[in-house]
């Protein structure tokens, strides 16, 4: 039997590439929600089961967990709620602060270039009415955006419901996809990805909590305003690999800004999210998600990248789990098994341009110990 060619076998995984990311592009708004759902359902398996065991009906043990996700996201929504209201009733005093900020950053930009002040206003005030044009062409989008948002929201509950449902031909749809001789590899897989998932989220759920009290409380004796709100903005937008981290020291720094006349409290706050951020990556999650995520940074940060270029926001959050299942579907596969050693972190111990058995598909000895090549 005529074998296919290595460069059509590239060619196809390449083309393959392409049309799933054409399919994710075109399709991402009917994709993200059931992906999302995917991956909540997952974590609530085990207060299903727990239920399920106590001999609670099926569906209550279903809608328990869907409602206990329910309480927690409105608790959060009522959090920032309440914040809002208080951003609102300081404006006054925020006003004031920004405009005496305006006025300093003003004053040495005078000093040290030839634009005076009259030169800088008219120049805010071009770029003003710039946005607001912006702002008008946008407000017409915002309604759609927010609708569809809430079609998002909306469809989570009956996707997670449905999904713990009918898991079970799920599963069976899933094997059969594969031969007998195949299907305890395809369980293994489905077992290591359903522990993956579940110690990532669950692991997120955890940081959202000690990075809020922690940053949050310290700010908060230290006597900087708003200092909860900063503490649960950065841990939200922790979850978002990498991106995350920059965007919440932006948002610390302007609400530390705008509550303040000076700028000691904005090097503090730096510091203080620095600290507990060093302190998380090093030390704290390490230990409560571990090494089961093992997607090397360039690819983390690519999915990253990837998955907002595609969905937006929800893209950027599901990155690394949707790479970390896929890799653990490609260290299963021979055909695509060089694809999950592209995405892996762990290095051959030796280079494959002088040691050939490093570039053949076997067990190699890497720098941790032994990779599956």
């Amino acid at each position: 039997m005529n074998t296919i060619p290595l460069t059509v076998k590239r060619s196809i995984e390449l083309l393959g590439l392409i049309a799933l990311a054409a399919v994710l592009v075109i399709g991402r708004d009917i994709i993200m929600p059931i992906l999302m759902a995917f991956f909540i359902s997952i974590m609530l398996l085990p207060i299903y089961r727990f239920l399920k065991r106590k001999k609670v009906p099926e569906s209550f043990s279903i809608i328990l967990p869907i409602l206990l996700v329910a309480i927690f996201v409105g608790l959060i929504v009522w959090f920032f709620s309440n914040q809002i209201g208080v951003l609102v009733k300081d404006f006054p005093q925020i006003k004031a602060n920004v405009t005496q900020h305006i006025n300093s950053l003003s004053d040495w930009i005078s000093r040290i270039t030839r634009y005076d002040s009259a030169e800088q206003k008219a120049f805010i005030q071009d770029k003003s009415d710039d946005l607001m044009n912006m702002g008008t062409s946008m407000a017409g989008g915002a309604a759609v955006t927010l609708s569809g948002i809430f079609v998002f929201i909306g469809l989570l509950p009956i996707y997670i419901y449905l999904m713990l449902f009918y898991k079970d031909i799920l599963l069976r749809f899933i094997f059969m996809w594969f031969k007998p001789d195949h299907h305890p590899k395809v369980k293994e897989a489905i077992y290591e990805t359903e522990s993956i998932i579940k110690s990532y989220l669950i692991g997120l759920l955890i940081q959202i909590t000690y990075m809020t009290i922690l940053l949050g409380g310290i700010l908060m004796l230290i006597g900087i305003e708003h200092a909860l709100l900063i503490g649960v903005i950065f841990a939200i937008l922790n979850l978002i690999p990498y991106v995350g981290a920059l965007i919440g020291n932006v948002i610390g720094v302007l609400l530390t800004l705008a509550s303040s006349q000076e700028l000691w409290p904005v090097i503090t706050v730096l510091g203080v999210i620095a600290g507990v951020q060093f302190l998380d990556n090093n030390i704290l999650m390490p230990r409560i998600v571990g090494s089961k995520v093992k997607i090397n940074a360039l690819f983390s940060i690519l999915g990253v990248f990837i998955g907002g270029s595609i969905a937006g926001i929800s893209g950027m959050f599901l990155a690394l789990p949707i790479v970390a299942v896929l890799k653990i579907i490609f260290d299963r596969t021979e055909i695509f098994k060089q694809w999950g050693v592209l995405l892996g972190d762990e290095r051959p111990a030796k280079s494959p341009m002088t040691f050939p058995t490093f570039r053949k598909r076997k067990n190699v000895a890497t720098k941790t110990g032994i990779e599956k090549g």
